[in-house]
């Protein structure tokens, strides 16, 4: 019952999407815009820490801008259409689903522009693809969750801001742990005790989305 209540949830997310492509363009047109000023401002950057955290405050960025808008776009009447077709586990997961794939795609993006116009200084690019994949489900769990939370309070987009970035700090600095080795081209049975740390957090987060959701959807 409830895969296929999240599996029609999640065509119905992808298929509004391509109806209206604005919010995706926007956020993929901030991406290339941003990596272009930051290639105006600094050319070339040999410093692999630097890379690597410009990089990542792109990314973060970019990926509020693209979750925000999970359930505070949603008007008031939708929600309680969704409330009476629905499970809310099913609507969680496929938002977040949904939002993982979103995320998945701006990190190549960003990752493509990047290297292109500030140049590639990653030498494993094996793990540091890794870091880009267990960073979008990560963030996207987050933001999803907290998006959730914020739409409860009248889609105030500063408390979504306030309430995500003590919760994502963890899963940043763990994810620039990775990527500075992959920039260092250190392989990844060296670092496999943060790559299992980043996916624990992946599921506690996404844990804590499944069960603590039905009771803010109840409210």
């Amino acid at each position: 019952m409830i895969f296929t209540e999240f599996k029609t949830l999640l065509v119905k997310e992808i298929k509004l999407e391509f109806r209206n492509k604005q919010a995706l363009n926007g956020v993929l047109l901030y991406v290339v815009s941003t990596v272009f000023v930051s290639y105006l401002s600094f050319r070339q950057i040999a410093e692999p820490g630097v890379w690597n955290a410009l990089f990542w405050i792109i990314l973060l960025f970019a990926s509020i801008n693209a979750v925000s808008k999970s359930f505070m776009q949603e008007s008031k009447g939708l929600l309680l259409y969704y409330y009476t077709l629905a499970a809310p586990e099913a609507i969680i997961l496929s938002k977040i689903t949904y939002n993982v794939l979103l995320m998945i795609l701006i990190s190549f993006v960003c990752y493509g522009f990047y290297s292109l116009f500030i140049g590639n200084s990653v030498q494993n690019q094996g793990l540091f693809m890794i870091s880009l994949v267990l960073g979008s489900i990560g963030i996207s769990s987050v933001l999803t969750l907290i998006s959730a939370i914020a739409a409860k309070a009248s889609g105030n987009f500063g408390l979504m801001a306030v309430l995500s970035f003590p919760i994502l700090m963890p899963l940043l600095i763990t994810l620039m742990k990775v990527s500075n080795c992959a920039l260092q081209g250190i392989t990844i049975s060296v670092v496999y005790k943060y790559l299992l740390v980043l996916t624990l957090l992946d599921l506690i987060v996404l844990t804590l989305a499944y069960l603590l959701f039905p009771y803010l959807w109840k409210d």
